[in-house]
């Protein structure tokens, strides 16, 4: 009689073959796990700083166009001080009027340059009006305002033009912000020359501002 018999060897080499399989399927899932997570994040971060710049008002559906040559609204807000500040108090100078938030990155990349705007022209009968739109208002803008500290031409200088706690409603005179920061340029006899959404551009910002003086 003959008996089969299994070999030993051949069963070890398919078991071995299969654990090997088995641990590179485990690896290359992993990879694939792992790059689905940093894309997800990836996406989220990009989302979430979109969503920073941001603005939620009702301006759907609104003309956000700056209608060049006619007058700017009016309005009226608070200053650091609790004093009222008006765009008609500046009747008579060119008002470049900047809504920002201090949380915003764009916003302070440009403060500088705004800084060394009102030094250059405030003699000459020109201003900057911050309009801070934090939500939280006053208790977070003053001490931002009153700490930071900005590289001006070597030096570091505090924002040195006239800041007020904006809010919707002035949004909304102007029709409406998709962003921040957005700045209006106010001519001497209050009416719009220029609108920008995002950062300005130092050198064409002070080509028009010379041109208003």
């Amino acid at each position: 009689m003959s008996a089969e018999t299994g070999n030993p060897d051949g069963e070890y080499t398919v078991r071995r073959e299969y654990d090997r399989e088995v641990r590179g399927c485990k690896e290359a899932m992993k990879k694939t796990i792992l790059i689905l997570v940093v894309v997800v994040v990836a996406t989220l971060a990009v989302y979430f700083a979109d969503k920073a710049t941001r603005v939620h008002t009702n301006a759907a559906g609104r003309s956000i166009t700056p209608k060049v040559g006619e007058p700017a609204p009016d309005f009226s807000a608070k200053d650091l001080n609790d004093q009222s500040v008006k765009l008609s108090d500046y009747k008579g100078k060119v008002v470049l009027i900047n809504f920002w938030a201090t949380w915003c990155d764009p916003c302070r990349e440009e403060i500088p340059w705004l800084i060394a705007l009102q030094n250059k022209y405030s003699p000459k009968g020109f201003t900057v009006l911050g309009l801070a739109m934090d939500e939280e208002g006053k208790p977070v803008v003053a001490p931002f305002v009153a700490k930071e500290r900005y590289d001006v031409e070597g030096q570091k200088l505090p924002m040195n033009y006239p800041i007020a706690i904006g809010g919707e409603s002035i949004a909304e005179k102007f029709g409406g912000l998709l962003g921040y920061p957005t700045s209006v340029l106010i001519s001497r006899d209050g009416k719009q020359i220029k609108r920008v959404t995002g950062v300005i551009n130092e050198d064409e910002i002070s080509k028009l501002i010379e041109g208003a003086l």
